[in-house]
Order: C-alpha cells, then sequence, then structure tokens
C-alpha cells in the first residue's frame, strides 16, 4: 500500500520549477519599479519644463519684449534639483519665434534630456509694430 504522501523525485521537480520561476517573477517586478520611477521623473520633469514656460510668457508680458536667445538654470521640485536648458530661435515667419525647453536631473545630460517642450511664440506685441524693441 502507498503513502498519501510526495515522492522525493516530486519534490525536486517542484522545487527546480520554483527555482527556474522565482527569478524571472523578481525581475518583471523590478522592471516594473523602475518604470514607475522613470514615468514619476518623467512627469516632473514636464512640470518643470511647463513652470519654465509660464514663466518666459509672464517675462515676456511685462517687458514685451521676446528675442532669440540661449538660457540655462536649475529648478527645485519634489526635493530635487531639475536642470533646464532653452533656447529660442527665430522662424521663417515674421515675428514668431522657436522656444525649446529640455529638461534633465544631471547638468552633464544636455544632449540626453530627460523631457524637450517645444513651443510656438508670436513677437507681435500690441502697439510694437516690430515685436522686438521693450518701448
Amino acid at each position: 500500500m502507498r503513502g498519501k504522501g510526495f515522492t522525493l523525485v516530486e519534490v525536486m521537480v517542484a522545487l527546480a520549477i520554483v527555482a527556474v520561476v522565482l527569478p524571472a517573477v523578481l525581475m518583471a517586478l523590478y522592471q516594473q519599479v523602475d518604470d514607475t520611477a522613470y514615468l514619476r521623473d518623467k512627469a516632473l520633469a514636464h512640470m518643470v519644463a511647463q513652470n519654465k514656460l509660464a514663466e518666459i510668457r509672464l517675462v515676456i508680458g511685462a517687458t514685451q519684449n521676446l528675442s532669440a536667445g540661449k538660457d540655462n538654470g536649475f529648478a527645485t521640485m519634489a526635493d530635487r534639483d531639475w536642470y533646464w536648458w532653452v533656447e529660442t530661435k527665430t522662424t521663417e515667419v515674421a515675428n514668431f519665434f522657436r522656444v525649446e525647453i529640455t529638461v534633465s536631473l544631471e547638468e552633464e545630460q544636455q544632449e540626453q534630456p530627460l523631457y524637450a517642450l517645444t513651443a510656438f511664440m508670436s513677437g507681435d506685441f500690441a502697439g510694437d509694430p516690430d515685436g522686438l524693441s521693450g518701448e
């Protein structure tokens, strides 16, 4: 008469299956956690870029001046420093500018930013036909 338990071979096969499957499950969980952190950083970088664009719009509204050029700096959000770069270029359309804002966690990552925002802005201000002088 045979007992109701598992044989040694059945237990060894079950342990082998667990040994193969467990690392795969752990790697999938690690990848998901890593992706979540990346998406959080990308969302925060997006907010930094949006804040910088709003700041540019406010400055332009106050000074009535928009010109081509480059600027950079850093902002603190969520207890972290974010580095940003702004490049304003003229376009083929008169009094129309392309503003590119890139954001990164590291100052050395300007060539591979975490987030890039492009906006187009008019330099045609009321009362100023050229749209470029601050007077």
